[in-house]
């Protein structure tokens, strides 16, 4: 397996926009994640997998080797902390921002301010840099709901169009980071595979400037 190109990918918006750049590289999968049961991808080369995974795990998968590469969005390497990875390449995909957003004209909270969001790590790491401490709650979906039923202030969450916001009366009050999905690459196959690996990151870079 050690000639084996593996290459981590989530389902959904991420392995839509990616397809057209591994295609560019000359990679094509044999199935499709949305219809296969399998978690694992041949494609039109014996040497090149793709592992079908969830989008929070990709860096891992990657940092501890068990990918060479993944696609991952920034605000997933925010989270993780990415130290374990190389990111050499913004892939201009899956864009978004991530923000603060709140009640419409609900005002200044009083005390400790409470923030729902499943983005912890950023969310503490933004408002440690604004000298402020909050209150952080922990969900996993439905972030617009918390607001609403008094269970946070604010929230903090990604923001494509605004459009989810608007329809639960919030609005979008800070931004916090632009959010693109990245290549990740494992430093250890990056030493072991370099002629292969930047063979393949050349070709990626060149179909994201053709885009």
């Amino acid at each position: 397996m050690s000639h084996t190109l593996t290459i981590a990918l989530s389902k959904g918006r991420i392995y839509k926009e990616t397809l057209p750049l591994l295609a560019h590289a000359g990679i094509v999968p044999k199935d499709d994640p949305e219809t296969s049961r399998k978690l694992i991808l041949d494609t039109n080369h014996d040497d090149v997998k793709l592992v079908i995974i969830r989008a929070s795990d990709v860096p891992t998968y990657v940092e501890y080797g068990a990918a060479d590469l993944g696609v991952a969005g920034k605000d997933v390497l925010m989270e993780h902390g990415g130290e374990g990875l190389y990111e050499p390449l913004d892939l201009k995909i899956a864009r978004c921002k991530l923000m603060v957003a709140g009640p419409v004209a609900g005002g200044e909270p009083v005390g400790r301010m409470k923030i729902a969001t499943k983005f912890v790590n950023s969310t503490r790491r933004y408002y440690a840099s604004l000298g402020q401490q909050v209150e952080i709650i922990k969900l996993y979906g439905s972030m617009e709901l918390a607001p609403l039923v008094g269970l946070a202030d604010r929230i903090v969450d990604l923001v494509d169009t605004g459009n989810t916001l608007r329809a639960n009366g919030l609005e979008p009050m800070e931004h916090i980071a632009e959010i693109s999905s990245r290549l990740v690459v494992n430093k250890a196959s990056m030493k072991m595979k370099h002629q292969r690996m930047r063979a393949f990151i050349d070709q990626i870079a060149e179909a994201v400037e053709k885009r």
